[in-house]
């Protein structure tokens, strides 16, 4: 198993390094016989470090998790057990998942990321207008692509879709349902809860 480690304003020395490494491949191997690499991101943040770990086990399942705290170590390890909370919870999907012959078919997307509103987040700390200035007057923001990519939108039931959203440790996920093919999705919402969008179910309804 490959492992990357990086530092981003911060050096990572050989004592961290070997830590970081031993660490990933132990909980990796773990649960899974072959995953296939790692990479840990350890960056500087103000007084506080950040550790950020994702690991690919194979098909097309990437597990993430990040830890912070006011030295390396402790946010590298708290990262960890973070994965490994994660593994541990979906352990028997995992496994019955690795072990399918087949995998349905995935859908190609166009995927952009657009800038964010300067003035919306400058928020309160922005500067005043000038004397006489009308706020109307201001240009109208639009959106600006700023990179593009394609990602694939995979067919998933939605105890699947709900797992994936949760290795990644991501806010929101879209797949296809497979139980009908048409596009759902599911996210976090504010109260700790899981929300989930199936417009072929409202229709069907």
């Amino acid at each position: 198993m490959r492992v990357a480690v990086n530092g981003k304003q911060f050096r990572v020395g050989e004592t961290l390094r070997a830590h970081i490494e031993s660490s990933v491949e132990r909980i990796a191997e773990k649960y899974f016989g072959n995953p296939l690499d790692a990479s840990v991101t350890v960056t500087r943040e103000g007084a506080a470090v950040r550790a950020d770990i994702s690991v690919h086990v194979g098909k097309r399942i990437r597990i993430q998790g990040h830890g912070k705290a006011a030295e390396p170590y402790a946010a590298f390890d708290a990262a960890n057990d973070r994965i490994d909370k994660r593994l541990r919870r979906f352990k028997r999907r995992l496994r019955d998942h690795h072990h399918r012959e087949t995998e349905p078919d995935a859908l190609d997307a166009r995927e952009a990321v657009l800038a964010a509103d300067a003035e919306a987040e400058a928020g309160a700390d922005a500067p005043a207008e000038a004397a006489g200035a009308d706020a109307d007057d201001r240009e109208e923001w639009r959106p600006v692509v700023v990179a593009e990519m394609t990602t694939q939108i995979e067919t998933l039931t939605v105890e699947e879709a709900v797992m994936r959203m949760d290795l990644a440790d991501a806010p929101t996920l879209m797949f296809r349902n497979s139980a009908h093919g048409g596009l759902n999705v599911v996210f976090r919402r504010a109260d700790g809860n899981i929300g989930w969008v199936d417009p072929r179910g409202a229709a069907q309804d």
